[in-house]
């Protein structure tokens, strides 16, 4: 855990932006209509999803209303609104640059390469990459999936990182994790690879949790930011501080109680280690 924690910190320091010039920045134009467009996601339970009363809802999205909006409202000088649009790892940063969202809020991994089109808040969660199996399925991590069929979604770096890993494996690549997930149940595909929370909460919320399993350690470390516009470092200073108040007052622990908590939606306790790198982001620099 050593080793992740130095990981998640040179993550948190490598993380940087300026504001660009002759154009109106996201501050300016979420003034301008008192909204916040967030692009987000429908199907990734328990971070954004549709639940049965037809709610979007989740804990990303939450992050955004309860830490992120006051802020905004307060630099704003009066209320802001939050709107939501459908996003993918094919669609989200394409919905940045085209202003279509001024806010990524989902389960987007902060990775270099990502950074050299979009900038990231601080890291609001950590999990790693790990495969979904049916019950007595063969597939017990990375090292045996050659010549198996592996769902993953589009543009996600769980696909990345099968390519160049495991270049034997049957790499099947689907638009969104539902897709995915339905290939699965339906024997189109051996075992589906995302990250460990969102397969824990795809078992959770399957017919029959039982038939599926979780398998492997974590092939990859996946700590989510929130992803904004590069160079837009006044609006990213207000997300940031927004969270970091969140932790600092504990209403961010709160919140990841409600969601990840015993009781909540998907079980899935914060690591000792990860909640020092929560804290350590949020301390003065």
């Amino acid at each position: 855990m050593k080793q992740v924690t130095i990981f998640l910190v040179a993550i948190a320091l490598l993380l940087a932006g300026k504001s660009p010039a002759g154009a109106e920045t996201t501050l300016e134009k979420i003034a301008r209509t008192g909204v916040l467009t967030i692009g987000t996601r429908t199907g990734s339970p328990p971070f954004a999803y549709i639940n049965q009363k037809n709610e979007w809802v989740g804990f990303s999205i939450e992050l955004v209303e309860q830490l992120v909006l006051p802020p905004l409202a307060k630099k704003a000088g009066k209320p802001v609104k939050l709107e939501k649009k459908e996003s993918a790892p094919p669609t989200r940063i394409p919905l940045l640059s085209s202003n279509a969202v001024d806010l990524i809020a989902e389960t987007m991994t902060d990775t270099r390469s990502r950074r050299d089109s979009v900038d990231f808040s601080l890291t609001f969660f950590v999990t790693g990459a790990q495969f979904l199996v049916k019950k007595g399925s063969p597939i017990k991590g990375i090292k045996n999936i050659g010549g198996k069929r592996v769902a993953a979604q589009q543009g996600s770096t769980n696909a990345r990182i099968i390519r160049e890993r495991a270049p034997k494996a049957q790499l099947r690549e689907f638009p969104d994790q539902p897709a995915a997930f339905q290939a699965l149940a339906q024997g189109q595909v051996d075992g589906y690879t995302n990250d460990g929370i969102q397969l824990a909460g795809l078992k959770a919320k399957a017919p029959k949790p039982g038939a599926w399993d979780i398998v492997g350690e974590f092939y990859s470390y996946e700590p989510y930011g929130m992803a904004l516009r590069k160079g837009d470092s006044d609006f990213r200073a207000v997300v940031n501080n927004g969270l970091m108040e969140g932790i600092d007052s504990g209403r961010f622990f709160e919140i990841y109680e409600k969601w990840f908590g015993p009781k909540g939606e998907v079980p899935y306790p914060m690591a000792p280690d990860v909640k020092k790198f929560m804290i350590y982001q949020s301390v003065p620099k």
